[in-house]
């Protein structure tokens, strides 16, 4: 109720000044207002300038060590010689050749890993008695390794696209049915319960609850499942390859050709952190909802 004059007539604050006094006057004697708080600062350099900080460093490091004679360019050459080792590759060819194939390798292996994994997952995350008949053979499976997978899928599949398709296939299975599993089994037991008493079904459960509940794991297997797919990748495509950047790192290898081999580990490392930053911006627009600990 607003107050009045002497004269009858009301008065209202007429400033916001004068109703943050009124406020803070009718507040308890000892007591602070707490403000909202604001939001953080925006940083003086943009977030994508100041994660390129450690490569430039570490180049310009690479560029000195190399220009001083503190590293032999016979062992490991310079940026300059590495950049025109790229457009030698470039001007022939034989680079693009090379990556569409590794690229094509990596993305079939990859769709079927996915499928296989996240499938998998899902099968022995909602139902016991899947976890009963999958999640065993699944924790062996995983542990074999790569490089002692090679000969026996060449021996089953032979030499053409099949063994390496298969091997990729197979890196990207297993991160990602361990990280989905996880993240289905540790879903808030009090969220399916509520959603029980609301009266969602089973596919409503799965598809609105869990699943989405599921969700940061599953990320974060994809994430893996991608390293260790190009990974995969260089034990494929060094065993008895006829193309992709495996096979220009072997007959570098043959040749002496250290640039060569240095270029190509370049590009694959490129390619992975490339594939990373896509997950990280799915992570982004899928995982708006969730306030995370972004940093100090």
């Amino acid at each position: 109720m607003a107050d009045t004059t002497a004269t009858g007539a009301p008065s209202f604050p007429r400033t916001a000044l004068d109703t943050k006094a009124r406020r803070d006057e009718a507040a308890p004697a000892g007591l602070v207002r707490i403000a909202p708080a604001h939001q953080a600062r925006r940083p003086l350099v943009p977030r994508f300038v100041s994660r390129m900080t450690g490569a430039v460093a570490l180049l310009a490091l690479w560029w000195f060590a190399t220009s001083l004679g503190w590293i032999s360019e016979d062992l490991f050459p310079s940026p300059r010689t590495m950049g025109q080792t790229l457009l030698e590759l470039f001007d022939s060819g034989e680079l693009s050749e090379a990556m569409t194939l590794s690229l094509q390798r990596v993305l079939s292996g990859f769709a079927i890993g996915a499928f296989t994994g996240i499938g998998l997952a899902v099968l022995s995350g909602l139902f016991r008695l899947g976890e009963d008949l999958v999640d065993a053979p699944m924790q062996m499976a995983r542990t074999l390794p790569w490089a002692g997978l090679i000969p026996l899928l060449i021996i089953w599949l032979g030499i053409d696209e099949a063994p390496k398709v298969t091997l990729v296939a197979f890196a990207v299975t297993f991160p990602l049915y361990v990280n989905t599993f996880a993240g289905i089994r540790n879903v808030d037991r009090t969220l399916v319960e509520a959603a029980h008493t609301l009266g969602l079904g089973r596919a409503a459960l799965v598809f609105q609850v869990i699943l989405p509940g599921a969700l940061p794991n599953l990320l974060v297997g994809l994430r893996y499942s991608l390293g260790s797919a190009w990974l995969a990748l260089v034990f494929a495509e060094t065993v008895n390859a006829q193309g992709g950047l495996g096979y220009l790192i072997t007959h570098a290898r043959e040749v002496y050709r250290v640039d060569i081999i240095l270029v190509c580990l370049v590009i694959y490392a490129i390619l992975g952190l490339s594939a990373d930053l896509i997950v990280r911006g799915l992570e982004r627009g899928l995982l708006r909802w969730r306030q995370n600990f972004a940093g100090a």
